[in-house]
């Protein structure tokens, strides 16, 4: 073969691996915008209404936990209940430091979503160490949240028991307009989708596939499997501390209740379930869908959660794969 032949190949291989890179990242990219384009206008519609905007502001919140959960649920399988719990730490976390120990805000939400992070990541360690399965990892995560949650009310001379806390710091900064503190959590919800689908496109989205598709298989075929399942945990650990420390400023407020597992957890899990596991767009379909949908349920108190209970059954035995894996399946077939 030629000098010139083998130029020619290479060039065309270079070419390819380039169109085949930009059709990747425009895959990524393209979902990122259109997000944006339709959560960015939000407060242009309810702007003048606080309370319209603190459901608006909760529900990126929700958007964010679910992006994390997603990360170590739907990558890796860890069934972590302690949704709520992790976003605690990064929440009162954030507000002690800045508020009883007059550490900066942006350095002490940093210091929360460190804290966070190694705590999924070192529930995580514990889980791969003792082999356990997926209900037993929920099982521990879900008494690490409730042990969470009986130190916030227990500890009342810190968390102020059940009234919680008045956030002094901030509420002079962005975080302290509601306008401004929606965009800083829109902002974090592109970041969390931005990291997941780089993830998802690196070699770290190939051992997570393979740790969810099988992981028997996934270990004979050279997959470290401690290692990734303790990074999806504390990566997502850090995502879910650093969206309650912005929440809890931003809110101005928070409570034991802020970061329960019935007003979390469950919701995190319908969310998901209802856009699909796995799927870098679905926490966001859920959080906008569930968000109007909790709204409404508002009004039936406890019965909420009985509501909502209903609706994961009806989701897991009507709908498995969440919406848009079932959308995708039947545009495919289309096609």
């Amino acid at each position: 073969m030629s000098d010139q032949a083998v130029s020619t190949e290479g060039t065309a291989l270079i070419g390819g691996a380039e169109r085949r890179s930009a059709r990747s990242l425009g895959a990524l990219f393209l979902p990122l915008l259109a997000a944006a384009a339709l959560l960015a206008p939000v407060p242009l519609w309810l702007g003048d209404s606080r309370v319209l905007m603190g459901v608006a502001l909760l529900g990126l919140a929700f958007a964010c936990y679910t992006i994390g959960f997603n990360l170590i649920f739907g990558s890796t399988g860890q069934l972590f209940l302690c949704v709520g719990a992790l976003a605690g730490i990064g929440g009162y976390g954030a507000v002690l430091l800045a508020d009883r120990q007059g550490v900066p805000l942006l350095v002490s939400i940093l210091l929360a979503t460190v804290a966070a992070g190694l705590v999924g990541g070192l529930l995580s360690w514990i889980a791969v160490r003792r082999s356990l399965g997926v209900i037993f990892t929920g099982i521990i995560t879900l008494i690490f949240a409730l042990a969470f949650q009986n130190l916030l009310l227990g500890r009342g001379d810190l968390t102020g028991g059940e009234s919680g806390l008045r956030i002094q710091s901030g509420s002079d900064s962005f975080l302290g307009d509601r306008i401004l503190s929606y965009y800083a959590m829109l902002t974090l919800v592109l970041l969390f989708l931005l990291v997941h689908g780089l993830l998802r496109r690196s070699h770290f989205g190939w051992g997570f596939r393979a740790l969810r598709d099988d992981e028997v298989a996934a270990e004979l075929t050279g997959v470290n499997v401690a290692r990734y399942r303790v990074i999806a945990a504390l990566v997502g650990g850090a995502m879910l501390g650093l969206a309650g420390a912005v929440y809890a400023f931003s809110r101005g407020r928070i409570s034991p209740s802020t970061f329960a597992f019935a007003q979390v957890d469950v919701v995190v899990l319908v969310m998901l379930a209802f856009g699909g596991i796995g799927t870098l767009l679905g926490p966001i379909l859920g959080a906008i869908v569930f968000t109007i949908i909790d709204e409404l349920l508002v009004e039936l108190g406890q019965l909420r959660l009985v509501a909502l209970g209903a609706l994961i059954l009806v989701l897991f035995l009507w709908v498995p794969r969440g919406i848009i894996p079932s959308l995708g399946s039947v545009f495919r077939k289309d096609h």
